[in-house]
């Protein structure tokens, strides 16, 4: 493809283009969601996702299946927004999806070599144990989010970045221990 356009100038155009995608599909989506607020089925299947760990298979499961943890997030913030999901019960979909996330280098890495296999295992091992270690917590770090946030969707978006933060954080304080132990176990395979 030729261009007249700089190499810098289009990479910086084409992350524009897409960020703006992003943004237009989610307005789809949401447009799409608002009838659905008012059938019955649709309203069941949000309830059972009330239950912390039910909200964590069900963001796991439809990253994995959607193969983007962005679309499960931005659903999630804009059920909550819309007031069709209680953000307690957003936030714990979000975390899943982040759990999930990691479906897709998992499959990705299955035909490559060791150390592939091993840096999607890690990615994956990294998220599920975050998502272990909030688990306990979820109710509570859901109820600090909504008092922290004017907005429902703001406070499940503030809750996918702190929880990112801080299991970033705790794994690169961590990364001296872990990563001897990694090795060991996954590339001695």
């Amino acid at each position: 493809m030729c261009s007249a356009l700089p190499p810098r100038i289009r990479l910086l155009g084409k992350s524009v283009f897409y960020f703006g995608l992003i943004f237009f599909a989610l307005d789809l989506i949401s447009a799409q969601l608002k009838p659905l607020q008012q059938e019955p089925l649709f309203i069941e299947w949000l309830a059972l996702a009330q239950a912390p760990w039910l909200g964590l298979v069900t963001g796991l499961v439809f990253t994995a299946l959607v193969q983007s943890s962005s679309v499960t997030s931005g659903v999630a913030i804009l059920l909550a927004q819309q007031g069709a999901l209680p953000v307690e019960a957003a936030i714990p979909i979000v975390v899943g999806a982040n759990v999930g996330s990691t479906s897709t280098a998992l499959l990705a890495s299955l035909g490559m070599g060791a150390v592939a296999r091993a840096t999607a295992f890690a990615n994956a091992l990294f998220n599920g144990i975050g998502a272990v270690l909030y688990f306990p917590f979820l109710a509570a770090f859901s109820h600090a989010m909504v008092s922290i946030a004017s907005d429902p969707g703001l406070a499940v978006a503030s809750a996918h970045l702190v929880f990112n933060l801080s299991i970033s954080l705790a794994f690169l304080v961590a990364m001296p221990w872990f990563e001897p132990w990694l090795r060991r176990r996954l590339l001695s395979v």
